[in-house]
């Protein structure tokens, strides 16, 4: 019995020996397997190291560059205005009875039309008077004249051998009689000079930009009647930038030369209408606001009466393209081959490497910038493809850029497509 008690003893014990055990072993186990797999997650791998390549040179479009004579022409625009433009009004008061087709709004006229009518009864009626008063004073004029001849007579028959004075001779009341003669003359001039008033003229060549006034309506002096502009030239005044004066030989004295320019359609980009115009004078002080001179340009026949050119309009917008003075040797840089802070690449033709250099413009375009620089020669090859910023003296590839020049036959207005 004590033997049978003996061995269950033993046997419990080893199992809690083997109970201890696995509590002990199995996390051992699992963290020696985790610090495994860490390890070989935190080792690097090695990659094969490639064999070093050979870099390629970067390519770049290029053109060449030629020194050049330049005229410069400067683009503006302005606004078409009349160079007479008035309010008519009438030089007497009455009241409309006629309008001229010549006096309605867009009409033209010539100097000396009638544009319209005022009653005439009134002023036939001051004529009448007027001649009356006339008559009325020759007639006293011719008596008094007779009586002062008739006194001399009667002084000499009386044997008087001293000259009689102006009272014996009338002549005081000679010339009052005179004086209403010169007044009745006057009057009448007046009153004559106020019928044909009756009929209100043009003053010029001109055009109706608006009537104000109707038949029946009754005016006066200060009525305005309409508001009418002269056709035989027009103006425009076209601004320009202080910078851009320098360039140009614009008439400042009444003897300079006018300027021959050229206006276009500002709002039709497709109207191809080509407007000759000159430049005649500067207003001679600068904007206050705008720090621009004001250039005024004379355009001949603006309503196409004597030519096949459209009409302009006043107060029609156009763009101006004025010829300035010629630059000499410069050169002309494409403004898509220019980077930041203004430089440009040039490429040396033996070697093949490309350099940075920095321009100043002295005129600038919408699609170049010219330059003036004794360091470029003719020639020389300009790198237009925009790159990475490169180091100096890199090697470079190079492919020339089909570039669109003017023909030397270029009369029909063609371009041609020439490679270098």
């Amino acid at each position: 019995m004590s033997s049978t008690n003996h061995n269950q003893s033993h046997s419990d014990n080893e199992d809690i020996i083997m109970q201890s055990l696995r509590f002990i072993i199995i996390p051992v186990i699992i963290l020696g397997l985790g610090y495994l797999i860490y390890s070989q997650i935190k080792q690097p791998t090695t990659k094969p190291k490639k064999p070093p390549g050979i870099r390629k040179a970067p390519k770049t479009k290029v053109i060449e560059l030629h020194v050049e004579n330049y005229t410069s022409s400067i683009e503006s625009n302005g606004i078409i205005n009349a160079h007479n433009e008035v309010n008519l009004t009438s030089q007497v008061p009455g009241r409309i009875v006629k309008i001229h087709p010549q006096f309605e709004d867009g009409a033209f006229f010539t100097k000396g039309t009638i544009l319209l009518e005022l009653e005439e009864a009134d002023f036939l009626t001051s004529v009448a008077s007027a001649e009356a008063m006339l008559a009325q004073a020759s007639a006293s004029h011719a008596q008094e004249k007779a009586r002062s001849e008739q006194a001399r007579l009667n002084w000499e028959d009386l044997g008087y051998d001293e000259e009689p004075n102006e009272l014996v001779l009338r002549l005081p009341q000679l010339r009052e009689a005179e004086a209403r003669v010169n007044s009745a003359s006057t009057q009448l001039a007046q009153a004559e000079r106020n019928f044909n008033r009756s009929k209100i003229k043009a003053p010029f060549d001109g055009r109706v930009r608006k009537r104000l006034v109707g038949v029946s309506q009754a005016v006066s002096g200060s009525t305005p009647l309409g508001n009418i502009f002269a056709v035989d030239y027009a103006e425009v005044r076209i601004p320009i930038s202080a910078k851009e004066m320098r360039h140009l030989n614009l008439p400042e004295n009444p003897d300079d030369p006018s300027v021959d320019i050229t206006l276009y359609d500002a709002l039709d980009e497709k109207n191809q209408t080509i407007w000759p115009a000159k430049i005649i004078r500067t207003e001679g002080t600068l904007d206050e606001s705008s720090l621009e001179l004001f250039a005024i340009a004379k355009i001949s026949d603006p309503f196409g009466r004597n030519s096949t050119l459209p009409p302009l309009r006043i107060g029609q917008p156009v763009n101006a393209k004025i010829p300035g003075k010629i630059l000499e040797k410069v050169i002309k840089i494409p403004r898509g081959a220019v980077r930041q802070l203004r430089r440009i690449y040039i490429i040396d033709r033996e070697k093949l490497t490309m350099h940075g250099i920095s321009v100043e413009p002295i005129r600038e375009t919408q699609s170049h910038i010219i330059i003036q620089d004794d360091s470029i020669k003719e020639g020389t090859l300009l790198s237009t493809t925009p790159m990475p910023w490169i180091p100096d003296g890199s090697k470079v590839e190079i492919t020339f850029e089909e570039t669109l020049k003017e023909s030397d036959d270029a009369e029909d207005g063609k371009t041609t497509l020439i490679s270098p």
